[in-house]
């Protein structure tokens, strides 16, 4: 299989790492240092136990036409930046090209197929005038959910920190021979990828630790331990995540895990930084709109009051707004 990986960071490189040392035709977009490094000698995995692999059938390209049509791109960039991608992104494809987005949060594809009232609708939170719906036929989507965690520790070098598993599902919930096909390419790179019936209540249950956690990190500097663990953190992320539940379960999404144990399993994770905490501290944009904009956009749409997650996210989107305009970023350092 012909693969294009679009975002040659941390999981962009741990998928087309493993998929080129499976025999798959793997190709990168990439800029600067990722770039050459990937060109000179390849891509570097470093797994959880410390074993290294080198997978040196790779390419690299700046120029996104000069990798050609591909059967499948897989999107690993953050979901505000894929407009940015846009018309580039084209000249991947070919008439049967698949897009997997393996992108955090509400898909601006998500009422594509969704059966019921809401079928067809756009989200502006994610997709201001419909603009990725008008470049990216929705015909070409499979949904993706992202559970590994890794770190690109150097330029074409990834270190696997935990994880194999991405699940994957078509908007439709059918089984089809495309998304079949890409299943097995992933297992035989030593994935873990299960094809869901409703890949949508999958993204929720990620999402619902996100749409809390990270914007409650960004502004307390917390980690996950702290703010499951202080009572008054995690009462707010509990009310937020049960306003995301009523809203979701008006969509047609069922969780298969209660909210409490949801809680539970991010509190294991420890003293972890979540990402949003991480841009806010290296002066990045906030993948806020997938996250938290798309759920009180939902919750307008359903007609679900959201009065927690509403009050956080313009919080966090100030915070997002103050440093983007004083060019800055914010860590608590110790004094002394």
């Amino acid at each position: 299989m012909k693969i294009c990986i679009v975002g040659a960071g941390a999981i962009g490189g741990y998928l087309g790492a493993r998929l080129a040392l499976a025999g798959e035709e793997v190709s990168f977009i990439a800029r600067n240092k990722n770039l050459e490094a990937i060109n000179t000698q390849g891509f570097r995995l470093i797994g959880e136990d410390g074993s290294e692999q080198l997978a040196t059938g790779v390419r690299a390209f700046q120029r996104y036409a000069e990798a050609g049509p591909q059967d499948a791109v897989l999107l690993t960039v953050k979901a505000h930046q894929v407009k940015d991608l846009l018309p580039d992104l084209r000249t991947l494809f070919g008439p049967e090209t698949m897009v997997v987005t393996m992108i955090n949060g509400i898909p601006w594809w998500y009422f594509h197929q969704l059966p019921g009232n809401y079928t067809g609708r756009g989200l502006d939170s994610v997709d201001p005038g419909g603009v990725l719906a008008a470049s990216i036929e929705a015909e070409r989507v499979i949904g993706s959910v992202v559970y590994p965690a890794a770190e690109l520790v150097a330029p074409g070098v990834v270190k696997v920190i935990e994880g194999n598993r991405f699940t994957l599902g078509e908007p439709s919930g059918e089984r089809t021979p495309r998304i079949e096909a890409l299943s097995q390419a992933l297992m035989k790179a030593g994935f873990k990828a299960p094809v869901s019936k409703d890949i949508r209540s999958e993204i929720w249950v990620k999402l619902w630790g996100n749409l809390s956690f990270n914007p409650i990190s960004a502004l307390t500097h917390a980690t996950l331990e702290d703010i499951c663990r202080f009572p008054d953190s995690r009462a707010l992320a509990a009310a937020m995540m049960a306003e995301a539940q009523a809203v979701a379960e008006k969509l047609g999404v069922r969780f298969k895990i209660s909210l409490d144990q949801r809680i539970a399993g991010a509190e294991a994770v420890g003293a972890h930084k979540t990402s949003m905490l991480q841009d806010v501290e290296a002066g990045r944009a906030l993948e806020l709109e997938a996250l938290v904009g798309a759920v009180v956009e939902l919750g307008r749409i359903t007609g679900t009051p959201t009065p927690s997650i509403q009050a956080i996210y313009a919080a966090t989107r100030l915070l997002g707004h103050t440093l983007a305009q004083q060019r800055g970023r914010l860590a608590v350092q110790p004094l002394g």
